[in-house]
This record gives C-alpha cells, structure tokens and sequence, in this order.
C-alpha cells in the first residue's frame, strides 16, 4: 500500500521547510547534479574491450551532507562541482571494470565516501554499442549505512 501522507512547505524569515500535515518535520533533499560527463575507461567482458578505452557517460546526483551552502552562499561550504568532475575522470581512467553495474557500484562507494555523501544517484551508459541502439547502461541509488 503507498503511503498517502501529503507534505507542504512551511517557512519562516524566508527558510523553507517540508512539514508533514500531521505535524512531522521532515529533512529537505538537497543535492547536486553532473550530467552528460563523457569519461574514459576500459570497461566490458570482451578482450578488445579489456585493452582498448571507451567513453561511456556518465550522470551523478550527490546528496549534499548540509545544507549550509544554502544559507551561507560560502564556496567553503560548497560541494566543488570541478573537483567531483575531475575525481570522475581520475577514477573512471584508472579503474577497469569488466560489468557496467559493477564500475556503478564502485562509482557510487566512492561517492559517498570522499564525499560524506547521506545518497547518491548514478547512471553509467555505453554510447552506440550495438547496432541500432544510442545508449545502453545501469542506473543505481545508493545510501550510507546508519
């Protein structure tokens, strides 16, 4: 059975906060986005594919450990899109994967781990890699354990 609970924003000295209609507070989602990184790898099952890099793309969603960037407007507060984008293409360069869920999976731990992420979101597709089709690949959510 889904969970029929409706949510509305409530807010004070311009502060917006989701509040369950019965009362219970609830922690807004914030994050940030990377989509569309074209990075290169040796990935797949194949021998050629073993030796020869590919560009695969790429698409993150970071859930953001604070949301003090927000009320701040710090860049220290502030999750560094370059640097998260040059950390992508290091890591995608110097790990080889033979199974697209499995460079997804090592995606999303080192995500969450260098990044004291709460979740993450990865997407991680092969462009053009059979006759016919434009992308291919594997879309994970990821959490941190409690």
């Amino acid at each position: 059975m889904r969970d029929r609970r409706t949510w509305r924003a409530r807010g004070s000295s311009g502060v917006a906060r989701l509040v369950h209609t019965r009362g219970i507070l609830a922690k807004p989602l914030n994050s940030i986005f990377i989509h569309d990184l074209r990075v290169e790898t040796r990935i797949g099952v194949y021998e050629w594919e073993a030796k020869l890099p590919q560009t695969i793309r790429l698409d993150v969603e970071i859930g953001l450990p604070s949301d003090d960037v927000f009320h701040s407007g710090d860049f220290a507060d502030a999750l560094d899109y370059a640097a998260v984008v040059k950390r992508l293409q290091a890591f995608a360069a110097d790990h080889p994967h033979k199974l697209l869920e499995r460079f997804a999976q090592a995606v999303a731990d080192m995500l969450l781990t260098e990044y004291d992420a709460p979740w993450v979101k990865v997407r991680v597709a092969k462009i053009a890699p059979i006759a016919g089709v434009r992308e291919l690949g594997v879309a994970i959510e990821r959490s941190r354990a409690k």
